[in-house]
């Protein structure tokens, strides 16, 4: 099977030595993802509805781009700097998702790479009919 790596041109990608998604087959993996704009900088500081939308924003893309579809995603890990919170990310991640209604689990963590972050979120996708 043939690997392919797809990147969303984010700064993190090189120096850390990673794909924004990687499809084998009929399976997708989308790393970690950080509400980063197009400039690489954060964007929507302090407001957790915002980032989550533009993690999934780019998430999305970068399934697309791997050959896939939204409706491929099966599951979803939402990482939450402050767990009291997580109604704003699952008020995102619902508006996103409600259709399709991945597997998902909402975590908290201590601290992410950059401080302004208060959110990541990685997806796993399998592509029916593909190989």
């Amino acid at each position: 099977m043939e690997r392919r790596n797809v990147s969303s041109g984010s700064p993190y990608e090189p120096q850390i030595g990673i794909s924004r998604a990687v499809r084998i087959g009929n399976v997708i993996a989308v790393s970690g993802t950080a509400p980063i704009g197009a400039d690489g900088k954060t964007v929507h500081l302090g407001d957790l509805y915002h980032q989550t939308e533009r993690c999934l924003e780019i998430i999305i893309e970068a399934v697309i781009k791997a050959g896939g579809r939204k409706e491929d995603i099966i599951r979803t890990r939402v990482y939450l700097i402050d767990i009291s919170q997580w109604q704003d990310a699952a008020r995102a991640h619902g508006e996103f998702f409600s259709e399709i209604r991945p597997a998902c689990t909402f975590l908290q963590v201590s601290r992410f790479v950059q401080p302004d972050w208060l959110v990541e979120v990685e997806a796993d996708c399998v592509l029916l009919g593909s190989a």
